[in-house]
């Protein structure tokens, strides 16, 4: 099980910080990301992290601007998002795997969704 929150409206050049809290033990030690989803698009990845933390990937659109992490011992991953755009207006979810990828078949276990508004 993974349950995402933070999401929220946010004026553009704002932040907020998504979390992302997994349950079941198997799904903890798993590589985390995060995808978006914004209205009449498809899915697309955002960023990624290893369960050790020491790879992280990034879509171009978001590098310099969002900050992926984890902390094992809550069993949470974070997407800490600055200088925010009306373009990262989406449903962000959290995902799990078994290796970090950039694909969302790669990850078997997904979360609800939060979603982030950005206001011009």
């Amino acid at each position: 099980q993974l349950q995402a929150s933070g999401g929220g409206l946010v004026q553009a050049g704002g932040s907020l910080r998504l979390s992302c809290v997994a349950s079941g033990r198997s799904i903890s030690t798993y590589a985390k990301a995060w995808f978006r989803q914004a209205p009449g698009k498809e899915r697309e990845f955002v960023a990624t992290i290893s369960w050790s933390g020491g790879t992280t990937y990034y879509a171009d659109s978001v590098k310099g601007r969002f900050t992926i992490s984890r902390d094992n011992a809550k069993n949470t991953v974070y997407l800490q998002m600055n200088s925010l755009k009306p373009e990262d207006t989406a449903v962000y979810f959290c995902a799990a795997g078994e290796t970090v990828g950039v694909l969302h078949f790669e990850y078997m276990y997904w979360g609800q969704g939060t979603l982030v508004t950005v206001s011009s």
